[in-house]
């Protein structure tokens, strides 16, 4: 396939089997656990799949997706986006060794690094996700990894990953980057020199909550068959329907997220407007302090964004919630349909000052924008 082909083309027709007398247009799914052989000499070679934990026909065409989407050189499928997270990680660390930590990660990621890695005697260190070229400062001469995300799942700070990358470069520090706000649409951080970029593919690829999957896309062939050969180790596998879904899903990723960017945008605007508001945590519109990196780095936005109501007590909070009609209570985000949670509960800072009022994250599906912000109107006005 040519290589100057935009990206709409190249998801439309990459990761296909060749056209044949009435060939399947998607790879078929395989279901095996068992792998025959007809010569026993070939039961052994490294070459060839043996077992089908390995994988199939459909996985590999899922992997080449994910491989072009971020400009790597390889890609690691796991059965959910916070098994891509800590698959990788424990390929790189080992007792004794020392991580940095955004303070603005995704919950699982922290609670990962403070018990399972601690039980390893491995120290986590969170840093402020501004920090930017800073970080040189931490780093220690046993820090092994650093973990970035950006922007931040619930508070959306904007790091400088060009500077924290090239930080890391010199001092011979592993980055790993989960990237599952942009889909890898809106930000290419392998390009930038992340070492690893990681996707929850539950939500924007599969599209339709109803599929779990993670990718992990490399961008240096050392690390990469070393994860790989971890993943081995620990019996990571997934399904074959599975990794089909999140294929049928790649195909029609970019309309979905182009319209579910752009909502978020409008009723993140919209909002901005609303006496009842206090800030809009949104890095692309022009208040949000780390708008001008966002500018410099990304090509667009993402469907999820916070906003941080003036004071209300937890349960004006719960009403307010509770008054939706559109958006679903509910984690994840990325389907057709959208959500909204309160955050105050899972907020867990280190680095940060509390917030003056209750977090609120929406995430966008694929409703009209006017509906959406009809009904935050409405539920707003049971509470303020």
């Amino acid at each position: 396939m040519k290589n100057d082909l935009e990206r709409d083309t190249k998801f439309t027709h990459m990761g296909r089997p060749p056209a044949g007398l009435g060939t399947s247009v998607s790879h078929p799914v395989t279901r095996a656990s068992t792998l025959l052989f007809d010569k026993a000499k070939d039961l052994y070679r490294n070459d060839v799949r043996g077992y089908g934990r390995h994988g199939a026909a459909v996985h590999d065409a899922l992997a080449d997706l994910f491989t072009e989407l971020e400009g790597g050189i390889g890609t690691l499928l796991y059965s959910s986006g916070l098994a891509a997270l800590t698959g990788p990680i424990l390929s790189i660390v080992k007792p004794g060794d020392h991580v940095l930590l955004t303070d603005s990660t995704y919950g699982p990621t922290r609670h990962f690094c403070l018990t399972f890695l601690a039980r390893m005697g491995i120290e986590t260190t969170f840093y402020d996700p501004r920090i930017g070229a800073g970080i040189d400062a931490l780093i220690r001469d046993n820090t092994a990894l650093i973990l970035l995300e950006s922007p931040g799942s619930l508070t959306f700070e904007i790091q400088d990953v060009p500077a924290i990358a090239k930080v890391a470069k010199a001092k011979g520090v592993t980055t790993l980057i989960d990237n599952t706000w942009s889909a890898g649409l809106t930000l290419s951080p392998l390009s930038m020199g992340v070492d690893i970029s990681i996707h929850a593919a539950t939500k924007y690829f599969g599209g339709h909550s109803d599929v779990l999957y993670g990718a992990a896309i490399f961008a240096d062939a050392a690390k990469f068959k070393r994860a790989q050969m971890t993943a081995k180790q620990l019996g990571n596998a997934s399904s074959p329907d599975d990794a089909y879904q999140i294929l049928r899903g790649f195909r029609t990723v970019l309309p979905r997220f182009r319209q579910q960017e752009a909502t978020s945008l409008a009723l993140a605007q919209w909002l901005m407007t609303r006496n009842e508001v206090q800030q809009v945590l949104h890095p692309a519109v022009t208040d949000h302090p780390d708008h001008e990196i966002w500018k410099r780095d990304f090509t667009g936005g993402g469907c999820i964004f916070s906003v941080i109501f003036k004071p209300l007590s937890e349960a004006e909070v719960l009403r307010f919630i509770d008054g939706l009609n559109l958006f679903g209570i509910g984690y994840s985000y990325g389907g057709f349909e959208s959500l909204a949670i309160h955050c105050d509960p899972q907020l867990k800072r280190n680095c940060a000052k509390p917030l003056e009022g209750p977090l609120i994250r929406f995430a966008c599906g694929l409703e009209a924008m006017t509906d959406l912000k009809d009904d935050i109107e409405q539920a707003l006005a049971k509470v303020f």
